[in-house]
């Protein structure tokens, strides 16, 4: 059984997995083989942890981290689940998590970006009840990929 707790020093390890696991299960297909291997060797998910670790919540069992969530405002930057967590219910308690904060700091709408080739994430948002608002290019990646904003009430 996992639990949510707030991200601990000594975490980086884990979540730089998490973030890394994720990269490259969603996005390795998706992207040139230069692209992808500058972004090996520049390990961002390294600096994204140093600067903004102190912000997540994760889940975790025993001393694994599973999953992590990052927002700020009404915007979620981040929510990753290794894969080999995934279908066990730690994205929608990682996401209920942040958007209850979000509510209780006056927040009345969740907003994430997600992109049109990841139809698992975008299933996964709408049937938690996010709706898409925007579209516009994404030019992290250099991909010429979609990016999706997504937004949803809260109440």
């Amino acid at each position: 059984m996992y639990i949510l707790r707030p991200f601990r020093p000594g975490d980086d390890a884990g979540v730089i997995a998490v973030l890394d696991d994720t990269f490259e299960s969603t996005w390795g297909p998706q992207l040139r083989p230069e692209v992808l291997a500058r972004r090996r060797r520049e390990q961002p998910a390294r600096a994204y942890v140093a600067e903004k670790g102190a912000a997540f919540v994760l889940a975790v069992e025993g001393e694994q981290v599973l999953g992590m969530v990052h927002w700020a405002g009404d915007f979620v930057h981040a929510l990753h689940v290794v894969g080999a967590a995934q279908r066990r219910g730690v994205g929608k308690a990682l996401l209920a998590h942040a958007e209850q904060a979000m509510a209780a700091a006056g927040e009345t709408s969740a907003r994430l970006e997600t992109d049109t080739f990841n139809t698992r994430s975008r299933a996964f948002y709408a049937a938690l009840g996010y709706r898409e608002v925007d579209s516009y290019p994404d030019l992290e990646w250099e991909s010429g990929l979609t990016t999706l904003l997504l937004e949803k009430p809260l109440s």
